[in-house]
């Protein structure tokens, strides 16, 4: 069973690590089970966050009993100090526990050093010295800031998009991380759902030892996958590089990671995955996608108001109108 150190945390987690944002979407008795079940096949590392709904919860309704034999991390995404302490209070609660193991920056637009006027990172080392948290991380989407992050010396972990369609600058900031001990923990190992073959992104990641990949799990069958690749890990082949080369020309370019980063939109279009419907036609079950609801869903793309607030939030510097516009004049082909 492969493990990884967390940099200089100094944590030792399972390769596999847990996702927890798509727990929110399952009653917590299938949630419990799915977590527990996790933990019981070697898996001993869950990411929640203060902003998943109910996710903490059900963590802390699997695991009060057993809880020094887990590590977790979850976030905030406070603006200032009181905003901090409210939540992290929140989160121990909900988590049923009186420590968090990485206690993170939801994708701050900025990145929280001591002396900012912010307060947040004096909190961060607050709560530490209280003992409330055990290591501070930082999660975000955007490249400039998760190298400050990585190279202030700040951080002990860095959450960061990350998998075999990365370019160059994700691969600069997973060797800046190694570099400098600063844990890596990879978001959206799966590109957001874009990617469907799970052993060749888990062969891939095997590469880098020192990183640490989250799976967002929902289903049994998916965390059965995962735990597979424990025992029997996949090898990296001449073919699966070539499959990996092949995803990458068809990925290259702009094209929305589904990061949900956007939202809310204010004529009510799900941009995350309307963004991207494109890719989701021709790289899953496209018959999913053709229904009554998900026609309802792409029409709303003729409200859009231009306001460009979702470009404005975009961490990818993407077009998202013209983005939109053009994935629905695509979706309307297969009709």
């Amino acid at each position: 069973m492969k493990k990884v150190i967390l940099g200089k945390t100094g944590l030792e987690v399972n390769k596999n690590g847990f996702g927890a944002l798509p727990v929110q979407r399952i009653p917590e008795k299938e949630a419990v089970y799915l977590l527990q079940k996790a933990f019981y096949h070697g898996i001993n590392y869950f990411d929640t966050a203060r902003m998943y709904t109910d996710s903490e919860e059900k963590l802390g309704a699997a695991f009060s009993y057993i809880r020094e034999k887990i590590m977790v991390s979850t976030k905030t995404g406070a603006q200032n100090a009181e905003e901090f302490w409210k939540d992290l209070d929140t989160s121990l609660k909900k988590l049923k526990t009186d420590y968090i193991d990485i206690y993170q920056f939801h994708n701050p637009a900025f990145c929280p050093k001591p002396g900012d006027g912010s307060g947040l990172y004096e909190a961060m080392e607050e709560a530490k010295r209280q003992g409330k948290i055990r290591h501070i991380g930082i999660t975000n989407h955007r490249y400039a800031l998760a190298e400050e992050a990585a190279e202030s010396g700040l951080y002990e972990t860095v959450q960061f998009p990350f998998s075999y369609l990365a370019g160059e600058r994700e691969r600069k900031i997973v060797d800046m991380c190694k570099e400098k001990g600063v844990g890596f923990i990879a978001m959206k190992a799966l590109s957001g759902g874009l990617i469907t073959n799970s052993a060749l992104a888990y062969a891939y990641l095997l590469k880098f030892e020192q990183v640490e990949p989250i799976w967002g799990i929902q289903r049994e069958s998916e965390l059965d996958e995962f735990l597979s690749y424990q025992e029997n890990p996949p090898a990296l082949t001449d073919k699966l590089e070539e499959e990996i080369e092949k995803e990458k020309k068809e990925l290259a370019g702009d094209f929305c990671r589904g990061c949900g980063y956007c939202m809310p939109c204010p004529a009510g279009i799900e941009i995350n995955n309307c963004a991207r419907m494109s890719l989701l036609l021709r790289r899953a079950p496209k018959e999913g996608y053709l229904n009554d609801e998900w026609q309802e869903k792409m029409k709303k793309i003729e409200g859009c108001l231009q306001c460009g607030k979702c470009k404005e939030r975009c961490p990818y510097g993407l077009d998202t109108p013209s983005l939109l516009k053009k994935n629905y004049e695509d979706y309307k082909t297969f009709l």
